[in-house]
């Protein structure tokens, strides 16, 4: 898994291990949330680990493929979360901008995908990737144009990936809408930017790491869904 780290990405992994897998992930940018994060998942699962890797990388990708594969030996499910976030007033797009968020985003979830069918297709059961995307790949946002146009990237990488590795990998998407990172958020004590996002979200209330993952451990049972992205999004890209 990549982008455990993240708020998100941490609950992710929790509850991936809880359902029996053993983790092993990569982080970045800050060791103490990744010994945190590798902490509370080996209360879990004891035999899981991490490595310290930089996304847009290709050649640290495939070092931490290695060395997974000396740990590991098969591979189940990829889930690429990793993910630059920030904003970008258009006309100030520096190319600095554009390769840390493209980079990071499209070309390491790319390069990562690439190293995982590698070792899935010699593989002789049905192993899975699910890469996260963004609602915001289907929609407009103002200051923001590299990271869109990385998650509208992405998800068509994942249709590439379906197609062409299809039928022993399973590769699918999950777009997530606004997603509230703070376990103790709560209705009545919104912000007012939380209030503007929820007035614009058909179902009134932000997402949370668990709605996210329902749909991971959906397409964990399913056998027969591939090249697909789920928003779940509380109905936000209806307009």
């Amino acid at each position: 898994m990549t982008g455990a780290t993240g708020g998100l990405g941490s609950e992710l992994a929790l509850s991936i291990a809880g359902q029996g897998y053993s983790i092993f992930f990569t982080w970045n940018a800050s060791p103490q949330k990744a010994e945190e994060t590798l902490e509370r998942i080996q209360r879990v699962s004891p035999a899981s680990e991490m490595i310290r890797c930089d996304m847009a990388k290709p050649k640290e990708i495939q070092h931490a493929f290695a060395v997974f594969g000396e740990k590991f030996g098969r591979l189940d499910l990829l889930l690429a979360s990793a993910s630059n976030f920030y904003r970008t007033t258009l006309p100030d797009v520096s190319e600095a901008d554009w390769d840390n968020l493209v980079d990071t985003n499209l070309k390491g979830t790319f390069f990562t995908m690439q190293e995982a069918v590698k070792i899935m297709r010699r593989q002789s059961f049905l192993s899975r990737i699910i890469a996260m995307t963004d609602v915001s790949a289907d929609l407009v946002w103002k200051s923001f144009a590299p990271y869109t146009v990385s998650k509208a990237g992405i998800q068509h990488l994942i249709k590439i990936f379906a197609r062409e590795f299809a039928p022993q990998v399973l590769v699918n998407g999950i777009a997530p809408g606004t997603i509230t990172r703070h376990a103790d958020w709560r209705h009545d004590e919104q912000t007012f930017e939380e209030q503007d996002l929820i007035a614009k979200i058909p179902l009134h209330r932000l997402g949370s790491p668990l709605d996210i993952s329902r749909a991971v451990h959906f397409l964990l049972e399913s056998d027969y869904i591939t090249g697909q992205i789920i928003s779940i999004d509380g109905g936000r890209v209806l307009g």
